[in-house]
């Protein structure tokens, strides 16, 4: 696969990581992910913001975020809520906007991406240069836990059918646990134009059209323990369609 440089930020002090948090009714999950990611950044050492993008939650996610801005400090918590449900893609774009940092992290507010993980992203990332370093289930030691036969069916069919049909040169197409450079995700949001679980395989599919060069972390996934997932019927047959899309036009 062709790759091209991008130009950033030399890797070193001045680095700073914005982690990029979607909620929607998150209450239980957002103290402790929060928690985590303060404890595993503090640990490291590196310069970081966690952005929360509440689109509206009903259950009070957003007041709980203010209660923990009001414990870690403004400058280490951003909170940019919007009205309602706008979807993955745009919370992105207006997480990006607020971002003070030159690496963006994405990962799920659910306790499903754990944040001990992010130091192996960075390491990656800066002993490869990647433009991007995803969260993988199916190399090395990772895996998925927690998850019902139905659930891991579906999820290893929904990345078998990806990898035959797109060859992204990526072994985890379907999971939304990346670390970016901003320029870089900034350019694929851009690019990409499919929305829910189908806008993270198509960032991927996009990083390779475009010569970005991409890492790879085994993680270990592991179900929600608080709250319901979203993943329903509706979403599945929009994967399908978004896949028969990314192929005809890919």
């Amino acid at each position: 696969m062709a790759q091209r440089k991008v130009s950033s930020k030399s890797c070193g002090e001045n680095d700073k990581y914005s982690v990029l948090l979607p909620t929607y009714n998150e209450r239980e999950n957002l103290p402790l992910i929060v928690w985590l990611l303060v404890k595993y950044f503090g640990e490291s050492g590196y310069d970081y913001e966690i952005i929360v993008i509440d689109d509206g939650s009903p259950d009070g996610t957003l007041e709980v975020a203010e209660q923990l801005q009001k414990i870690y400090g403004e400058d280490k918590i951003l909170l940019r809520p919007r009205a309602k449900k706008l979807g993955l893609g745009t919370a992105y774009i207006h997480g990006i906007k607020h971002a003070t940092g030159n690496f963006i992290i994405i990962m799920d507010a659910d306790l499903s991406h754990h944040p001990k993980f992010i130091p192996e992203f960075i390491q990656k990332q800066k002993e490869g240069g990647y433009d991007l370093v995803s969260g993988t289930r199916y190399r090395g030691n990772g895996g998925v836990y927690g998850w019902d036969l139905r659930r891991k069916l579906i999820s290893r069919g929904a990345n078998f059918l990806t990898q035959v049909l797109l060859r992204p040169g990526a072994s985890d197409l379907t999971g939304s646990f990346r670390l970016y450079k901003k320029e870089v995700l900034e350019k694929l949001v851009e690019q990409c134009v499919s929305k829910g679980y189908v806008f993270q395989m198509e960032m991927i599919v996009r990083a390779r059209q475009l010569g970005y060069s991409i890492g790879e972390v085994p993680i270990s996934f592991v179900d929600r323990v608080y709250g319901e997932s979203k993943l329903g019927g509706n979403e599945i047959v929009s994967f399908l369609k978004g896949l028969l899309t990314l192929f005809a036009t890919t």
